[in-house]
């Protein structure tokens, strides 16, 4: 069940592969996403000392919290992921060019996970092609709606 889907990303981005990787979460953060208080827009994954990081997730408070914690809202959160994939991912960051992109957060088992893309960016005329692409889908649909009255 998906929680928050970062729709930007496919729109930048050209996705070539998924990599379903675990959060290292504080309880007042996984209070909040449940209740939906979670943004991915400006979010990035990096990789640093071997390790998988996720930066800009913007996780707001809850009014609830108890009042001896101090909630960071963008702080960096790590993400947990096998060694051959972290590896992996290493190689093809850091030779080929490519970009980690979180594309979203959903319940695995009651857990909550993050889907990282491996992504290659899309140039301006790519944008307005996927952009015509969505618009002709939407007048199809319309159409079809029409024709069924």
């Amino acid at each position: 069940m998906s929680i928050i889907d970062n729709k930007k990303a496919f729109f930048d981005y050209f996705i070539e592969e998924r990599f379903e990787a675990g959060l290292v979460l504080q309880g007042w953060e996984v209070k909040s996403i449940r209740a939906g208080r979670v943004q991915l827009k400006e979010a990035y994954v990096i990789v640093r000392n071997g390790e998988v990081y996720l930066f800009g997730c913007h996780i707001s408070a809850l009014t609830s919290t108890s009042t001896h914690v101090h909630p960071e809202t963008t702080r960096t959160r790590k993400l947990l992921l096998n060694a051959a994939e972290i590896s992996k991912l290493i190689g093809k960051v850091e030779r080929s060019g490519y970009t980690l992109v979180p594309l979203n957060l959903h319940y695995n088992k009651g857990r909550i996970k993050c889907d990282i893309g491996l992504a290659k960016g899309k140039k301006q005329h790519d944008k307005r092609e996927t952009e015509k692409q969505r618009d002709s889908q939407r007048e199809i649909q319309t159409a079809m709606k029409q024709h069924r009255r």
